[in-house]
């Protein structure tokens, strides 16, 4: 969550620094909806982050909650990057900023964390009882 969170503070630093037609990019509605949408799901993720961090420190986490929670991180901060760096345009890709470096990475921890796909199996098992691997 903290490369989501680094990508949503310079998406919004840029759109506020930015200016088109005499604004920043940030008094716009759809750049308002992005933002918006970035900081809800990293909030969501935080929060699902610290229930699983209260239920470890209880000692009443199971895999499975570790697997969602590894998958929703995952998957939100992949967003999240794909979304700021939308929202810088071509400057996105540019090496000034850290967005582009944190798409690269969030692709390979797709990957070696246990893909989207496993994961979202094992979840799948722990709500339905049935295992779907064989």
């Amino acid at each position: 969550i903290g490369a989501a969170m680094d990508c949503y503070d310079t998406a919004l630093r840029y759109s506020k620094e930015r200016t088109q037609f005499g604004k920043p990019i940030a008094g716009f509605q759809l750049q308002q909806k992005k933002l918006a949408e970035m900081i809800t799901e990293i909030t969501k993720a935080q929060l699902l982050n610290w229930r699983l961090g209260a239920l470890m420190n209880e000692g009443k986490a199971t895999s499975q909650q570790v697997s969602m929670a590894k998958r929703n991180a995952c998957e939100t901060a992949s967003h999240i990057a794909r979304a700021s760096r939308q929202m810088l345009g071509g400057m996105g890709i540019m090496g000034e900023y850290s967005i582009m470096r944190h798409m690269m990475n969030m692709e390979s921890v797709l990957t070696y964390e246990g893909t989207h796909d496993i994961h979202l199996l094992i979840t799948g098992m722990d709500v339905t009882g049935i295992n779907a691997f064989k």
